[in-house]
């Protein structure tokens, strides 16, 4: 079996919900992702593309009928380029380059794009179809932007309670207060826009329309202004909308191939895929699902935590990441070093892959040899990979 590497990444900034991006349309987002991250390999032949791996948690509006094939023929790739698009909700992209990584490692190809796209500001609403025809009773459209929807009555009740009460429980069961959380938001928002002004994104992040940047960041976000804000899910709840993720839209993708592939590509592969874990629990309890799935990525890879040297967590919420840091008992100092979810956003299908990218510069850039990544998803899933760093930037750790 051949190794899955990461060579290259990509994605657009990230724009709040309503935003700078809400004018553009998810397969329009997608193919731009694509455009740009097969631009830095500029001597690879597009046709030589095996497969392009989608990710897309919607799919109830522009971005339907395979948002990963219309992604393909937007970009004006040939058309024998095949595509598919997968959903596992916030972990889509992530899941899109696992499933990525075993083409490559099965052979059944050699060089694979993954990527994912989600436009939560042009979700449209879901109009259910009548029980019979010519109903005289009104009937609720459904908003599809987040969430449950038109919800099978069969389902138990505390399965499909909101992200923000799920989370809410959570900070009851590991006692985890206000003021961590906003601790916690703060720094995301504090390196994230240290990050972009240090230039770490520049060549990450391709700028879209007008924004150049990720739109939700607030640089001057402190623990003391955080802490004004109303709960937003009880009213004696901790949980605002300063410590949790916001909606979001955008794109990002990976250009994934075999070692073999490195002529071929034109690059020289940064990151080994190494190890990958995928972990379920009851879905009120979601967010800490990255736990177990984290620790059975670096079984499969063959190591442990003190062999880690950088941690990219999605921060769905302050609350379930600070549960899952405690829980592996790792540093905090290594987790999100670059900002998270919080500041950046959290568009569902693309978070994913912004994070697989992320994840491969930091590691470059600390000289570490592995680094995790770890998305928390909706109705009670968890992904996890294990990336080797293969670059001449990797010290003796």
């Amino acid at each position: 079996m051949s190794d899955a590497y990461l060579y290259a990444a990509a994605r657009t900034p990230f724009g709040r919900f309503g935003g700078a991006l809400a004018g553009v349309r998810p397969d329009d987002l997608a193919a731009t992702a694509l455009t740009g991250v097969l631009a830095k390999a500029p001597g690879l032949d597009p046709a030589a593309i095996g497969d392009v791996v989608w990710g897309n948690a919607n799919g109830a509006g522009e971005d339907n009928r395979n948002v990963g094939r219309m992604a393909v023929l937007l970009a004006g790739l040939p058309v024998s380029v095949p595509a598919t698009t997968v959903n596992r909700l916030c972990g889509s992209s992530l899941d899109a380059a696992v499933v990525a990584s075993r083409t490559l490692e099965s052979g059944d190809a050699d060089v694979v794009v993954a990527g994912g796209v989600e436009s939560m500001s042009r979700a449209p609403w879901a109009l259910p179809k009548p029980d019979r025809a010519f109903p005289a009773r009104d009937v609720t459209a459904v908003s599809t932007t987040l969430g449950w929807r038109l919800v099978n009555p069969a389902m138990p009740k505390e399965w499909t309670v909101s992200l923000g009460e799920c989370n809410e429980q959570l900070q009851e069961e590991f006692s985890i207060s206000r003021e961590r959380q906003d601790a916690f938001a703060a720094r995301s928002h504090r390196l994230a826009a240290a990050a972009w002004d240090e230039g770490f994104y520049d060549d990450l992040v391709l700028p879209v329309e007008d924004l150049a940047r990720d739109e939700g960041i607030r640089p001057g976000t402190d623990p003391g202004r955080l802490a004004a804000l109303k709960p937003s899910f009880r009213p004696d709840g901790t949980i605002t909308a300063g410590n949790a993720s916001p909606l979001s839209d955008g794109a990002s993708a990976v250009l994934l191939g075999t070692g073999e592939a490195a002529g071929r590509i034109g690059l020289a592969p940064v990151a080994r895929i190494a190890g990958r874990g995928v972990h379920a629990v009851e879905p009120q309890r979601f967010g800490f699902a990255p736990v177990e799935a984290a620790e059975r990525a670096l079984r499969r890879a063959g190591i442990g935590w003190g062999d880690v040297g950088a941690v990219e967590l999605n921060e769905a919420f302050a609350v379930q990441s600070l549960a899952c840091v405690d829980a592996w008992g790792v540093d905090p100092e290594i987790v999100n070093t670059r900002g998270g979810a919080i500041a950046l956003g959290h568009p569902l299908g693309a978070s994913g892959g912004r994070l697989l990218g992320t994840l491969a510069k930091v590691l470059r850039e600390r000289r570490e040899r592995w680094g995790l990544a770890a998305i928390c998803i909706g109705v009670g899933q968890a992904l996890a990979v294990v990336l080797e760093n293969v670059s001449d930037e990797v010290g003796q750790g």
